[in-house]
Parts: C-alpha cells; structure tokens; sequence
C-alpha cells in the first residue's frame, strides 16, 4: 500500500487540503492519506490555535472521507521534526511505501530542514507542484534525489489558510466557500479566529 503523509499547521484546515488528498488517491498516486497537524510548539508558528482545537477541525473535515485521516503524532510537548514523523510512520508501517505530502515551496528548502540530506535520500516525497514554482529548477538541484520524487500535477485553486484567518478576522462570511460547513460552524461557534494574530 502506499500511504501520503499530509503535514501542516491546518490553522484551519480548508477545502483545498481535502481536494489535494483526494486527488492523490483517486489518481492512483496513494492508496491513503493521513493528515498530521505540526503541533504547536513548532518554532516558526506563533499564531497557531490549540493542538486540540486544529486536531477536532481536521476530524470534522474528513469524517466522511474514504482513505483519509487524522494523526495526533506530532502533538507533543516538544517540537516533532519531519524526519521524526516519517521514521515513526516507517516504523507503523513497514511494509507499506510511505510518501511524504510537500507542495514545490517547501521543497526548495527541503536540504535545510533538521536531517534534510538523510530525508532527501531515504524518503519519497510526493509533489504538488506549484504554478509559481519551477519544478525542473528545482529537480536539477537535487538531482541525485529525483527518483524518490513523485510529481503530482494537480489543478491548484488559489485558497490559503492566511486567507481564510484575515476573512474571519474581519466578519467576512463568503469564507464559507473554502470550508467544509462543519468546520465553519465549529469556528463560528467557538468565536475562533477573530482575536488572534492572523
């Protein structure tokens, strides 16, 4: 089987991260997708919403979805680095092919991340490409890792979560349009995101 590790903030998680793991199941790229929320002690995220809070959205969000999920693995006391969850995931799963979800921003950086060479060589990354971002560019700088990439040429819809706080933020109720309703109300019931730094 082969199953894509979806890492993020989800600060909220939106209809764009569902589409993406849809996508990549219904095309044959994995067989399943499991979400896994950056847990708030992640050093460069200072206006994320409580682990709990973030975790309840994307259950809510994907409780009717086939083949996807949610895991708590990074939610921890402690910072969890990448290469921490995909050797955890490898070690759940060892007889499975374990991808790892990365949109081509954050790939251009991959090699600084903590152990970036030892994931670059040992893990597969699974890659949605970005219009603004020059795939082959980026497939020549590491082109001795080009055969643990997977590139996923997927129609993009322009929605960010920064998007989805700043509408929020300001009352702004067409945000609806890039949320599943459950986790609308969840926000709108809970006041969520309209006293916070978006």
């Amino acid at each position: 089987m082969k199953i894509g590790i979806f890492g993020g903030s989800f600060n909220p998680p939106h209809k764009m991260h569902k589409n993406i793991a849809k996508y990549l199941i219904d095309n044959g790229y994995v067989d399943k997708v499991i979400f896994v929320p950056t847990g708030s002690k992640y050093k460069y995220k200072n206006n994320l919403l409580p682990d709990e809070v973030r975790f309840k959205m994307l259950e809510l969000m994907l409780e009717s979805q086939e083949n996807m999920s949610v895991d708590n693995y990074e939610l921890k006391s402690e910072v969890v680095y990448t290469c921490d969850t995909l050797k955890y995931f490898s070690e759940i799963y060892p007889d499975d092919t374990i991808y790892f979800i990365c949109g081509t921003d954050n790939l251009t950086y991959v090699d600084k991340w903590k152990n970036g060479e030892y994931l670059l060589e040992n893990h597969k990354f699974l890659v949605i490409r970005r219009d603004t971002d020059d795939i082959e560019e980026i497939l020549i700088r590491f082109d001795k890792y080009k055969d643990n990439f997977v590139i996923a040429d997927m129609p993009m819809e322009e929605i960010s979560s920064t998007m989805i706080r700043e509408g929020l933020a300001n009352h702004d109720e067409s945000v609806i349009n890039y949320l599943d309703r459950e986790v609308y109300e969840y926000i709108i019931k809970n006041n969520m995101y309209h006293k916070i730094e978006v």
